[in-house]
């Protein structure tokens, strides 16, 4: 049982990565012509978050951009997967909240954003991290 849970869980990190790198691209252009692009997104963004101010827009853009790219690599290559899935869990949280706030609760349930939340918090709770930079470190360490 203990393997299938390692793969679970591997599986899991990569499909939550996946989810974070996914946006970054489309917003970055690299899913060509399928992709939202730059001017999109801070046009969303401000959206997104109605209640900030404008001149805080472009600034949220960038940090969250930022940050979906940090937590999408460190999850796929499994760094400090506990840590970054937390960062994950809350950033996806705040999202959702901001969603709901702007759109309504049935904006962040269709672009599943409470899912994201949920499976980087489950993320965070597992036990261990086979086949990750993780694991290779605690191996290292004993």
């Amino acid at each position: 049982m203990k393997q299938y849970q390692d793969i679970a869980t591997m599986l899991l990190r990569l499909a939550t990565g996946a989810n974070f790198l996914s946006p970054v691209a489309s917003r970055l252009g690299f899913w060509g012509q399928q992709s939202s692009g730059w001017d999109e997104f801070i046009v969303y963004a401000g959206q997104v978050n109605s209640f900030a101010p404008q001149n805080m827009i472009y600034p949220l853009a960038i940090v969250a951009t930022l940050l979906e790219s940090l937590f999408g690599v460190l999850l796929i290559i499994g760094y400090t997967t506990r840590w970054v899935s937390l960062g994950a869990s809350a950033l996806t949280f705040i999202f959702a909240m901001a969603m709901t706030y702007s759109f309504g609760i049935k904006s962040p349930l269709d672009y599943s954003v409470f899912v994201d939340c949920t499976s980087a918090f489950l993320l965070a709770t597992q036990p261990s991290y086979r086949w990750s930079i993780d694991e290779w470190i605690v191996k290292k360490i004993n």
